[in-house]
């Protein structure tokens, strides 16, 4: 871990964030470790993630608990955000449908918002953020309706990565600035990704490749040190966090926020 470059110039502004709540462990996992979530222990590392936030010169906006659905912390799947406009998803798993109305009321004080219509279906999950276009995953969340009403409101150049097998695409590859990204050996070689510098994190780090870039400073999870050595070498700083109770309810760095 490296001490946080407080001076930076802010390319970001604002993180809008929500605490897990007391039924966090009820989320959608296949995770083999999914009996062992300890909430406390959740909220604590949320904490530390959202002070982390702050330290790099956000505003962070906290929504309230919704114990309703156990995912809400999740944030990131409820819109997707370019050039002050957001598009509110529609979830692809119904009882996760209604985490956005409280998203969509926060962001309609900064941005203009449309809503995705049935039967399209997309999440913020599936969504790579690239300079000057975004690439889509077309997976178990996301349809390519949901695609098509994206690239209609957003107006900016949308590809689409097909993979029916996958939750999210950002669970495999993230952009973290500078024409670089970081990606599972499976995922590496897409031609969606040629002219990137391609980071490749080895089998037994694979949760290392979903990283939160803000500026020049990289948020990665814990216990993978060969990924966050690699990052390093590339040229970023790393900020190292702990997030092993968010893996078991298989959630990720860029899940825990919106940030524009």
């Amino acid at each position: 871990m490296v001490t946080i470059n407080r001076t930076m110039k802010m390319k970001h502004k604002i993180a809008l964030v929500r605490e897990p709540g007391g039924s966090f462990s009820q989320c959608i996992t296949s995770h083999p470790l999914k009996h062992t979530i300890n909430v406390v222990n959740v909220k604590k590392q949320h904490l530390v993630y959202c002070n982390t936030l702050e330290e790099l010169g956000l505003e962070v906006i906290y929504l309230p608990i919704d114990d309703t659905h156990p995912d809400s912390c999740f944030v990131e799947d409820n819109a997707i955000i370019h050039n002050k406009k957001a598009l509110i998803t529609r979830m692809g798993i119904e009882t996760r449908r209604g985490e956005e109305v409280a998203v969509e009321k926060a962001l309609n004080d900064f941005l203009i918002t449309k809503k995705t219509l049935a039967p399209g279906t997309i999440e913020g999950g599936d969504v790579i953020h690239l300079p000057d276009r975004l690439i889509c995953g077309v997976t178990q969340r996301t349809n390519n309706d949901g695609v098509n009403q994206m690239n209609k409101w957003l107006d900016i150049s949308v590809e689409t990565w097909i993979d029916p097998n996958i939750v999210h695409l950002k669970s495999h590859v993230t952009y973290i600035g500078k024409d670089t990204a970081i990606a599972t050996k499976a995922y590496a070689n897409n031609p969606l990704l040629n002219g990137m510098n391609i980071l490749v994190v080895q089998d037994n780090e694979s949760y290392a490749a979903n990283t939160l870039a803000i500026n020049d400073s990289v948020l990665m999870p814990k216990g993978f040190p060969n990924s966050q050595t690699m990052v390093m070498e590339a040229g970023f700083e790393v900020i190292s966090l702990e997030m092993n109770e968010f893996q078991k309810c298989e959630g990720a760095l860029t899940c825990l926020s919106l940030i524009f």
